[in-house]
């Protein structure tokens, strides 16, 4: 089920608060009997962090829901989304996430990571508050996780640090290059030159 955001609702998404605000009205829009079932709910946003929209992903039971990581992603990329928050309401009042929600989480923002369209945050909500992956510092956590990453992405990114510790150590010696030759009174032009640091750069050291 599509849900467009109405004027007034497609604002800049701030903050966990914002959102909170919004997905609060739209479970309440939904019919009495399912406020008592899990939604799962994506919400695309715009580069400028804009709310292109509400999508029902999947509605559940009382206490779980199945999410299909295609659909969420599939639906997003059609709207042109170039990032999105998931949203998934707890009808029990308990906002504390359970392993399922950590795992589901885990996975999508591992898959978001893979087609560039990252996943800003997770939130739990009830009728009456709400929990932030992002705010509690859960997000960050899981993205560290390395159980759904393909070994594909794993071997690409070893490799990108073990470029990024060269570069750097390659860095550190040009710096004791320059600074040897600038402790022998060779031309500061010279060194540049040669090290290639700007004279702003060596005039430093």
């Amino acid at each position: 089920m599509h849900i467009n955001p109405s004027k007034a609702e497609k604002i800049k998404m701030l903050n966990s608060a914002d959102l909170y605000a919004i997905m609060q009205k739209v479970l309440l829009r939904e019919d009495k009997i399912d406020q008592d079932r899990e939604h799962f709910w994506i919400l695309g946003l715009a580069n400028n962090n804009r709310l292109l929209f509400v999508e029902l992903i999947s509605l559940g039971t009382v206490n779980a829901t199945l999410v299909v990581p295609m659909e969420v992603f599939s639906f997003a990329l059609q709207k042109r989304a170039v990032k999105i928050i998931l949203c998934h309401n707890h009808p029990s009042g308990e906002l504390k996430p359970s392993e399922q929600d950590k795992d589901i989480t885990d996975r999508l923002l591992q898959i978001g990571t893979i087609v560039k369209m990252p996943v800003l945050d997770h939130i739990i909500i009830t009728d009456q508050s709400y929990l932030s992956f992002a705010d509690i510092g859960l997000l960050d956590e899981l993205k560290k996780s390395l159980k759904y990453v393909p070994s594909y992405e794993l071997a690409e990114r070893i490799r990108a640090e073990a470029a990024a510790i060269t570069e750097q150590k390659l860095e550190e010696a040009r710096y004791e290059m320059a600074k040897g030759f600038k402790e022998k009174g060779v031309a500061v032009a010279t060194i540049a030159e040669v090290t290639g640091l700007s004279v702003e750069e060596i005039e430093n050291l």
